[in-house]
């Protein structure tokens, strides 16, 4: 497949057109236009250890969800997408859809958030467009969430503290996709700094940037093997890892660690795969942390695949595709490191890289058929009028 060269670019200038869609569908006048784009986000490490009140170390991406619309009278939402049909519905006792409307669902749970939080909702006419492969564990739904929000909120005239905003995305995606996710996809999003990964503490919900080496950049190479969050496999780790802390007496598999996981305790195997899991992730994402403090980038490379070799084996997250390109990626000259990213089960893989040697590893990556390509951290969400 194709390497991807897609710069990060601003969706509209400040007095960008109504689209002929948007007239067409009887939105005409003189309304401001506002629009807003959040991006995805790769994980980099800290696999699933977002819902065990662990940490994890991410970064957003150049690629983005863009939304961008105008107030609409009446209380009628439209929303229109690039890549679906259409979709109208009423402000009033608005609900999630079902069939081929299904995809509204995110934009529509955080108007329910939104509106549950006393923000002054309005009819609103919107389209969307994304530049994050979806189901390829980047966080493309987190993503349109939160554009999704900048852009109510730059309507309504209102602002939300950072948190309380990836909170109501959360609880959006909740409702919409019916998968028990932690805030690591929201916060990154909201928080994403150019240039730099973002730590986050999922207990004490502290956000710290950390500084990306300038001569290194990540490879994302999509395995095209697209994995569905809400068919069970990721509410069921997440039950296992809360039944290995509960058998472990601690409140999360965070205040657990390797010496009390090794020690005879009375644990079935599976859920001591589990905790090994999380423990393990937990541990290497502060080892990650002092290893980029000294310049180690070979250190930190090591990890990445510590990390992989724990979700093929502990966690059972990867699969023979991801595992093939992971063998793959680290046979190219320049590449450190690699893993899977996001929750698994397919979806897409980060390979940690040299910069001088970035472009042509992904080459070959995407040879192999991998739709692939280069970045470096990216800044996060934001919305204009």
């Amino acid at each position: 497949m194709e390497q991807i060269a897609c710069p990060r670019k601003r969706f509209l200038a400040k007095n960008a057109k109504i689209s002929r869609a948007a007239r067409l569908g009887g939105v005409t006048g003189s309304q401001g236009l506002f629009w807003a784009e959040a991006p995805g986000r790769v994980e980099i490490l800290g696999n699933h250890t977002d819902y065990n009140e662990g940490v994890v170390l991410g970064a957003a991406i150049d690629r983005v969800v863009h939304v961008r619309g105008i107030a609409q009278a009446h209380g009628r939402i439209s929303l229109r997408s690039t890549s679906y049909s259409p979709v109208e519905t009423a402000l009033s006792g608005v609900r999630l859809q079902e069939g081929n409307a299904r995809w509204a669902n995110y934009p529509l749970g955080v108007v329910i958030e939104l509106l549950s939080t006393g923000v002054p909702i309005s009819g609103f006419w919107a389209e969307i467009e994304s530049e994050v492969p979806a189901a390829a564990g980047l966080g493309s739904s987190a993503a349109l969430s939160v554009a999704t929000a900048f852009f109510l909120l730059k309507l309504a005239r209102r602002e939300l503290p950072p948190l309380e905003l990836a909170r109501v995305c959360q609880r959006a995606e909740h409702r919409s996709a019916g998968v028990h996710s932690g805030l690591l996809d929201q916060v990154m999003s909201i928080f994403g700094q150019t240039n730099h990964m973002v730590l986050f503490d999922c207990r004490s919900e502290e956000v710290r940037p950390v500084a990306f080496p300038a001569d290194l950049a990540f490879i994302i190479a999509d395995s095209g093997i697209k994995r569905e969050l809400a068919a069970g496999k990721y509410n069921q780790r997440r039950a296992e890892t809360h039944a290995a802390a509960q058998a472990l007496g601690v409140r999360a598999l965070r205040d657990a660690s390797s010496a009390i996981l090794n020690a005879d305790v009375d644990l079935a195997p599976t859920l001591r795969r589990r905790a090994a899991h999380i423990i393990g992730e937990n541990e290497r994402v502060w080892r990650a942390c002092q290893l980029l403090e000294r310049g180690d980038a070979g250190g930190l490379g090591e990890l990445l695949n510590e990390s992989h070799e724990s979700s093929r084996t502990n966690f059972q997250n990867s699969t023979s595709e991801l595992d093939e390109l992971i063998d793959l990626a680290r046979k190219q000259p320049g590449v450190l490191g690699a893993r899977l990213t996001g929750g698994g089960f397919g979806g897409a893989i980060i390979a940690l890289c040299e910069t001088a040697s970035a472009a042509e590893a992904a080459h070959n990556l995407a040879h192999g058929g991998a739709q692939t390509f280069v970045c470096r951290p990216a800044g996060g969400a934001l919305a204009r009028n």
